[in-house]
């Protein structure tokens, strides 16, 4: 192998290491024997969610995860490998990558990694489970407004007690 052909691995690996260092959340998907169609869709939605999708030697993805310290991950790069890398929404990748498995049988999720920490193909389909940071936001807003809801209809109960009173 030439020394040129070294090095571009050896910067690849580089370069897939500090998406691991990175990423709020990456999963990892075998994703062979998807049609082309289901192909060109999945990476659409992916694209969508601000989610990058690539198929890469498995080599360069193990070396990888071994430099990022990933080494749990090192073991689930057998076999064809996609992987995909959120910086920003967590569950975006596992929630997308899913629902899709779900219509398209050739897609299995292998693992992934969740805020640095290596989780199964069990954990990423509990956090693809999870309603999205629009959901949750949304939750979070209806527990906060109940109190203050509770205060209100207490004060309006009293004040038609006193109105019938009168």
């Amino acid at each position: 192998m030439s020394e040129a052909s070294i090095a571009k691995k050896a910067e690849l690996v580089d370069v897939y290491a500090q998406k691991f260092a990175d990423a709020a959340s990456v999963v990892v998907a075998d994703s062979r024997g998807l049609t082309v169609e289901q192909d060109t869709i999945l990476r659409k939605q992916l694209r969508e969610a601000g989610v990058e999708f690539k198929v890469v030697k498995n080599s360069i993805l193990r070396r990888a995860a071994e430099k990022a310290g990933l080494n749990d991950l090192a073991e689930t790069f057998v076999g064809p490998s996609a992987v995909a890398f959120s910086n920003e929404d967590v569950i975006a990748p596992a929630k997308i990558l899913s629902e899709f498995a779900k219509t398209a049988d050739a897609l299995e999720v292998k693992a992934g990694v969740i805020d640095g920490v290596v989780s199964s193909k069990e954990e990423i389909a509990a956090i693809a489970s999870l309603p999205g940071r629009e959901g949750l936001l949304s939750m979070l807003l209806s527990v906060l407004q109940a109190p203050v809801r509770n205060v209100a209809y207490a004060i309006n109960a009293v004040a038609e007690s006193k109105e019938d009173v009168a």
